[in-house]
């Protein structure tokens, strides 16, 4: 009993000296950083000067205040409501296609998968030029419709997602694709033996069994969605007439532009980020409720 007793103990405490590189990097990485979030959120805290002392509740009142606040959260869900089905959708959409297309595999995959290599600056960039109304190539075609890419919000949203779609389609492709080649042919095998369509196959077969994936694209697409910055920053600045100012786009204004507040800043962080966990676990809940 005394050996397996220090053979446990042993054991034990060579797992946490493995652990520990892993949690002092966690902790100076994601830990410290968010503590000084907090700090700032209640402090007043200029750009230029420091901690100037304590501020809260003021800063948060000035967050949810500020005239941007509710149009940018309204905005910014819309957005990541629209995202997330489009990505979701075509995702599973391709990952189906490039399954079932045996000769073109290859070629199909890495088709869609190619522009996931190119970062999101760089392509809002790429599509920045393209919308362009004086140097774009569709320009002419736009001015004889009397239209422009980013012109109008409606338009300028449609534009910003089309981007999203080109740049992400291909990573949620590939995400569908290895829980498509997870499931068993056997249990397709055993459907279409029971008479089962295409369509029933899909709906009582493929999606149940495709459930994990699914919750943890949804989970990355609504996260990304609502951090949403580099295209509306560098496509549309916000506009026309500040339609589209996403959350974390008016922390950056509120913190760098304008107000040059960081502790109002910070508050506002604290709200996205007590938001953003908020809607993850209920989207767990959620998957965790359906498949049982």
């Amino acid at each position: 009993m005394v050996k397996k007793r220090s053979r446990r103990d042993g054991n034990a405490l060579m797992g946490w000296l493995y652990a520990t590189p892993t949690a002092v990097f966690v902790a100076l990485l994601f830990a410290l950083p968010l503590l000084l979030v907090l700090k700032m959120s209640a402090s007043r805290w200029p750009l230029l000067g420091g901690d100037k002392g304590l501020n809260f509740p003021d800063n948060y009142a000035k967050a949810v205040q500020n005239r941007f606040f509710a149009d940018s959260l309204i905005f910014t869900l819309k957005y990541t409501i629209l995202a997330t089905i489009l990505l979701i959708g075509l995702g599973l959409g391709l990952a189906l296609l490039v399954q079932e297309s045996s000769r073109w595999r290859n070629l199909l995959r890495a088709s869609f998968l190619i522009p996931s290599a190119l970062g999101l600056a760089s392509a809002s960039l790429l599509f920045y030029v393209l919308y362009s109304p004086l140097a774009g190539p569709l320009a002419p075609v736009m001015q004889r419709l009397g239209l422009s890419f980013l012109g109008t919000p409606n338009m300028a949203l449609g534009s910003t997602l089309f981007l999203i779609v080109w740049r992400y389609a291909g990573f949620y492709m590939v995400l569908m694709l290895v829980g498509l080649q997870g499931i068993p042919a056997q249990v397709h095998e055993a459907a279409l033996i029971d008479g089962a369509s295409r369509w029933q196959q899909f709906r009582r077969v493929t999606l149940p069994l495709l459930r994990p994936t699914l919750a943890l694209s949804t989970v990355l697409c609504v996260t990304g969605s609502l951090l949403a910055f580099e295209q509306f920053y560098i496509l549309t600045k916000g506009g026309p007439d500040n339609s589209t100012i996403s959350v974390v786009q008016l922390i950056y204004t509120v913190a760098f532009q304008g107000q040059n507040d960081l502790g109002v800043a910070a508050a506002l962080s604290v709200i996205g980020l007590l938001a953003l966990i908020v809607i993850n676990v209920a989207q767990l809940r959620a998957f965790r409720s359906e498949g049982s």
